[in-house]
């Protein structure tokens, strides 16, 4: 199966493409834009969503549900927030389809038409301001920490399974605060959690950082990004968390009376990530053979595959197999036994392989006389025998080399593909024969960086938080820079 994949040399963005619909991740709809997220796919977006609804409980967070439907009114209240989104709504403007008896078609019953046009919700500042002016009148309802697993709508016209869809699945935090500095700390934290997932669970290092005003979230005073860096050296946004100021507050007049019994608007914050992080698990680990799971996020850890010739010794192997299995499940580890007589073992390999199990054993007539199984690694590919004793024990230590492992071996790739460049001419020329992380200085304007990106599709993808400020002269025009930013050529 794997020998049917493109290299990931001769086409990246085509190796991407074959990887996720030959593993049974997701396949393109009927439906032009969207994407149908196969058993297998969505088995790992479980994983995802319950790894951090987890840590969103954790800091204090509930769920809730929010309409699919938002007034269009409702954008208009909020310029830059309406302008942001303008050109990606989905409108609902009748409710009701009628038998044209003349064509003998199904048509929009010109009578059904809505008093008030629906927005099909692209992101939900909107509709939870409007419900949180009901649910605020004091300090004493404060802070609302509330999130939202959804569904949302962006009409893009490229499209890319997981990347970029016109429908996808995501979360969006939306909280409500009675201070500037507890929004701030709110946005910040919900970064650290974002940062924290990304790094321990996805096995994908990123920096922490800020947008610039340009490719700051439309109504945020101040968006915080993490960014990732994929193996063909473009970048990846893999959440961001928004300090919303008292934009949203303002514009649906949600006021609470503080302890001092004066009447304030409210502090916002919104943050999310979305099944765009399944592309980023693609991108960052994956190789020629196909997936590499982190152990933490793969459905199935571990696989067993039994080499025999006849069903006696097939009984033999299927009896200490599933002993393992039992053994395994009782450390919590994910277990299949694939003794199905349809598909030859080799076959099966290609198969664990391509979908990127991290441990696959196979066991034979003599590893049973030897009290032995064959163990396979999917990140190294590296083989070994080892004994069944205390085999419990020792996958749940290999398991846990592989997630390590995989995380180090993308922190090399980024700090590899990290370049700290002086000039223009520089910038550009790594960029296009390298590619990856480029530290330079910048003015800080915007007029600046629109030419950087005009120029070389290099967007400024966060300004870091945590490295040393180093003054210098920006790249493009020589004016003062108070630090470097990070370019890179994005998804």
């Amino acid at each position: 199966m794997a020998k049917d994949l493109t290299k990931r040399e001769e086409n990246y963005s085509q190796w991407y493409n074959d990887l996720v619909i030959k593993a049974d991740l997701a396949e393109n709809s009927a439906v032009r834009g969207c994407m149908v997220i196969k058993p297998y796919g969505y088995a790992i977006w479980e994983k995802i969503q319950a790894t951090l609804d987890k840590m969103f409980k954790d800091t204090g967070h509930s769920n809730a549900y929010f309409p699919l439907f938002i007034p269009k009114s409702f954008f208009s209240k909020e310029a830059s927030h309406v302008d942001g989104f303008a050109k990606e709504c989905a409108v609902v403007t009748h409710y009701r389809l009628k038998h044209d008896p003349i064509t003998n078609k199904i048509i929009v019953d010109p009578d059904a038409k809505l008093e008030e046009e629906l927005i099909v919700r692209p992101t939900s500042e909107t509709i939870i301001w409007s419900t949180y002016k009901n649910w605020i009148q004091s300090y004493r309802d404060l802070p609302i920490l509330i999130n939202q697993w959804a569904n949302v709508v962006r009409w893009e016209m490229r499209t890319r399974l997981f990347l970029r869809t016109a429908e996808f699945l995501w979360q969006e935090g939306h909280t409500a605060h009675a201070t500037y500095q507890e929004a701030l700390e709110e946005t910040e934290k919900m970064m650290n959690v974002y940062a924290d997932f990304a790094e321990n669970w996805l096995a994908v290092p990123v920096i922490k950082g800020v947008k610039s005003e340009n490719e700051r979230f439309a109504g945020a005073i101040e968006t915080y990004a993490i960014e990732a860096l994929m193996q063909d050296g473009k970048a990846l946004q893999a959440g961001t968390s928004h300090f919303l100021g008292q934009n949203f507050a303002k514009a649906f007049d949600v006021k609470f009376t503080d302890k001092e019994g004066k009447l304030d608007y409210v502090w916002a914050t919104s943050w999310g990530v979305s099944t765009r992080l399944m592309g980023a698990l693609v991108m960052a680990h994956s190789d020629d053979n196909g997936l590499i799971l982190p152990p933490k996020l793969a459905p199935i850890h571990v696989v067993i595959v039994p080499i025999y010739k006849s069903n006696d010794q097939l009984n033999l192997i299927s009896e200490k197999a599933l002993s393992i299995k039992k053994l395994l499940e009782k450390k919590g580890i994910t277990v299949k036994y694939d003794d199905r007589d349809t598909y030859k073992p080799g076959w099966k390999f290609a198969e664990y392989e391509l979908k990127g199990v991290p441990v696959r054993i196979a066991i034979g007539p003599r590893d049973i006389e030897n009290n032995t199984v064959e163990i396979a690694r999917r990140d190294t590919l590296q083989k070994e025998v080892h004994s069944i004793d205390n085999i419990d024990d020792y996958i749940e230590n290999l398991l846990s080399d592989i997630q390590t492992n995989i995380y180090q071996k993308a922190l090399n790739f980024r700090n590899d593909n990290t370049f700290s460049v002086e000039t223009y001419e520089e910038f550009k020329q790594v960029l296009d024969s390298k590619g990856g992380f480029i530290k330079a200085h910048w003015d800080g304007t915007a007029e600046t960086e629109l030419k950087i990106k005009e120029e070389t599709k290099a967007t400024i993808r966060c300004i870091p938080l945590n490295e040393l400020k180093e003054e210098g002269k920006c790249m493009v025009t020589g004016k003062p820079s108070k630090q470097r930013v990070i370019f890179a050529r994005a998804y």
